[in-house]
């Protein structure tokens, strides 16, 4: 059995405010790489490309936008949704599209939608939790059209986010999701939400009929109050740990998984990591994932994966005892994510600058062997 995590960060649509706040991060190193370019005498061909993509990450143009939309007024909002040809052969993103989106949401790069989906292909998973899905009519296309119908099981949910990113959870035949149950009511003293977005249980049986738990979250970061994100997350981190241990019972099989965007090391996750049995397969033996390339790869990042892995690590598959026990293998997939300068690694061929990034974070997986 193969248990994958990945916060693939929209599927088709993904809000402009979050857009634009990657943009803003990057946007230094861009007009620094601009103007080099600018500058030189002679350029290639593939230097010309590079600007060309290049002024449409700086917002010189917009590519993103298309002509041919439908509008809907619904509930006192505008919504749209791409127009398709109705005898269209190619199955695409866009074939039979029948989700509505805000108004305020841009279409993602139909290159980084085919990516996201050879991400997930090559991980295979049995078990597959999406972060931050806009909706289950994306879910439900994705899998049509990219994934080819792999999964036979499909759920969403709404969380607490302002953004409406959701959590979806994808099984293949023989796993069938038994119970689910939402934490997004869950409340501090002072009345408001615990979870940014949400903390989701999974029952889920297998093929032999051995029931697995999987508990689902993401913790979202606040650049702008850093103070009050950190807060946040160890009340998230105290409040998943009590549900773990609620859950955690005759040595249980219980996996943790999402993005906590806090290194391992953090004593914001020590609720999670130290004051329970619950283990990080990215330090399991068998945890494999290809080597930055160069210099990196004899360099070891603090709050990285591992050695020779320098990125930060925000994305965590966390198990039991007696899950941790029964890892066969595990690793990390990153190839779908575009790199600056350094660190470097082998990344999809079909990515040539940061728009066809798959997603800005690694697919996390893990095979079990149970029962």
């Amino acid at each position: 059995m193969i248990v994958a995590t990945y916060n693939i960060q929209n599927i088709f649509y993904r809000d402009r405010v979050l857009i634009k706040k990657y943009r803003e991060e990057n946007r230094e190193l861009w007009i620094k790489e601009f103007e080099t370019l600018m500058l030189k005498r002679m350029r290639t061909n593939e230097e010309f490309n590079r600007m060309r993509a290049l002024s449409q990450l700086l917002g010189f143009e917009d590519s993103q936008h298309s002509p041919y939309f439908t509008m809907i007024h619904k509930m006192g909002q505008l919504f749209l949704k791409k127009e398709v040809a109705v005898n269209t052969h190619r199955a695409t993103h866009l074939t039979d599209w029948n989700g509505w989106v805000k108004l305020n949401s841009n279409p993602i790069n139909d290159i980084a939608i085919e990516n996201k989906g050879k991400i997930i292909k090559e991980a295979s998973a049995d078990i597959l939790i999406l972060l931050e899905v806009e909706d289950r009519t994306s879910l439900l296309e994705f899998n049509k059209y990219f994934l080819s119908h792999a999964y036979t099981h499909m759920l969403y949910l709404e969380t607490n986010d302002i953004y409406g990113r959701g959590i979806g959870v994808l099984t293949k035949e023989g796993y069938e999701v038994k119970s689910m149950k939402s934490h997004v009511n869950d409340f501090d003293d002072d009345g408001n939400p615990i979870f940014d977005m949400d903390l989701q249980e999974y029952k889920i049986s297998t093929p032999n009929g051995t029931l697995v738990t999987v508990l689902s979250t993401c913790f979202l970061e606040d650049t702008q109050n850093p103070a009050q994100s950190n807060t946040k997350i160890e009340i998230q981190s105290k409040r998943i740990a009590e549900v773990y241990q609620t859950l955690n019972v005759s040595n249980s099989l219980i996996a943790v998984v999402g993005t906590l965007n806090v290194p391992s090391y953090s004593k914001l996750l020590s609720s999670i990591i130290g004051e329970t049995d619950l283990r990080d397969v990215s330090k399991h033996h068998t945890f494999e994932v290809d080597l930055d390339k160069g210099k990196d790869s004899r360099y070891f990042r603090l709050g990285a994966y591992k050695m020779g892995v320098n990125i930060k690590q925000r994305d965590y598959l966390m198990l039991s005892t007696r899950l941790f026990k029964a890892v066969k293998n595990s690793g990390l997939i990153r190839k779908g994510i575009w790199f600056k300068k350094r660190p470097q690694w082998e990344m999809l061929k079909s990515i040539k600058n940061e728009t066809h990034m798959a997603s800005e974070h690694p697919l996390v997986w893990s095979q079990l062997k149970i029962g």
